[in-house]
């Protein structure tokens, strides 16, 4: 049987930092029904690490699950920092000797990562007109990153993720109009193929730290991480859903397609066509607005009773508005 967190982390203080050491500020920062995030510090003497732990409460089966273990997750974040993709430092996975199940343990990057105030806070204006460019920098290295051998990660195409969120769409018995057009759309423009590589799978304004005074700071949330066209990690972050109310702004309401691009070729990415980028933006409108609906769903049947279902349901509407400017502009 697991040990609660707060018994278990002095225990894992003294295995870090040698006996005497000490654990403080424990405390839990977010979890839904199968993630926990906790921060804490080990104190050692008049040493003080500040870290933080990832830590699943739920059974993981790697066959059906859409995410990846937490171990592939810390092994992908060493892979990347060895390929000086700007990453938390991944300071310890955790075995059964540790009594928290399946975590890691990373040091605690300093920065903000509420997407709101990246694009808004006065204290970014210095380096937010760098920060697309940079994010076209840190996804060429992380592209660049070869999986360490023995991972177990799904490849993904358009094609294949185009019949996926298709299938889950006509299983709600929803009829949206501009959802059904989006699909017709997208299905007669997929792209040829690219030459797959690692991606991050959910790289966007709300997991990216960036500091005030260096803009990047690390890339986190590695859940989603698989194989693929590396013009879907640059759709996503410029699905206007990720620009926290600055929809003239396309990277991540704070940048331009044209420093993402160039920031990605300058760090050795082979160049984009700004019209696959686009596609994958566009399906990136699609894909969020599918998972509305079925977040609104789960809601309206009974089996979710949070108050955040439905919340984040409403947003299909915002999605289908997205949809419907990037239909009249085209790719």
């Amino acid at each position: 049987m697991e040990t609660p967190v707060a018994e278990a982390l002095p225990k894992l203080a003294q295995r870090l930092a040698g006996e005497g050491a000490r654990v403080e500020g424990a405390q839990r920062l977010s979890g839904g029904a199968s993630m926990e995030t906790w921060t804490f510090d080990i104190v050692s003497g008049a040493a003080r690490e500040g870290l933080i732990l990832r830590r699943r409460t739920a059974p993981f089966d790697p066959e059906t699950a859409r995410s990846i273990s937490l171990a592939t997750e810390a092994a992908l974040i060493r892979a990347a920092a060895k390929n000086t993709a700007l990453v938390p430092h991944v300071r310890h996975v955790c075995d059964d000797s540790d009594g928290l199940g399946e975590a890691y343990v990373m040091v605690r990057a300093a920065g903000e990562t509420l997407g709101k105030k990246i694009v808004e806070d006065s204290r970014f204006d210095g380096v937010r007109p760098k920060l697309a460019f940079q994010c076209g920098e840190v996804l060429a290295r992380i592209h660049a990153t070869p999986p360490p051998d023995g991972l177990n990660l799904k490849t993904v195409d358009a094609v294949l993720e185009l019949d996926r969120y298709e299938e889950v769409y006509r299983t709600t018995g929803a009829q949206r109009p501009v959802l059904e057009l989006a699909f017709q759309y997208l299905r007669k423009r997929t792209p040829e193929p690219a030459a797959p590589v690692l991606l991050h799978g959910d790289f966007r304004n709300g997991n990216i730290m960036f500091d005030p005074e260096r803009g990047v700071a690390a890339v986190l949330d590695w859940e989603l991480a698989h194989i693929g066209d590396p013009a879907e990690d640059m759709g996503w972050i410029c699905t206007n859903s990720w620009r926290f109310g600055r929809p003239e702004k396309p990277v991540g309401g704070f940048g331009d397609y044209a420093d993402l691009l160039a920031g990605y070729e300058a760090a050795g990415g082979r160049p984009i066509d700004l019209a696959r980028l686009r596609f994958w933006q566009m399906l990136g409108s699609l894909r969020w607005g599918v998972m509305c609906l079925t977040m609104y769903m789960s809601w309206q049947t009974g089996v979710e009773k949070s108050v955040e279902r439905p919340m984040i349901g409403r947003r299909v509407s915002e999605t289908e508005a997205d949809l419907v400017v990037l239909l009249e502009q085209g790719l």
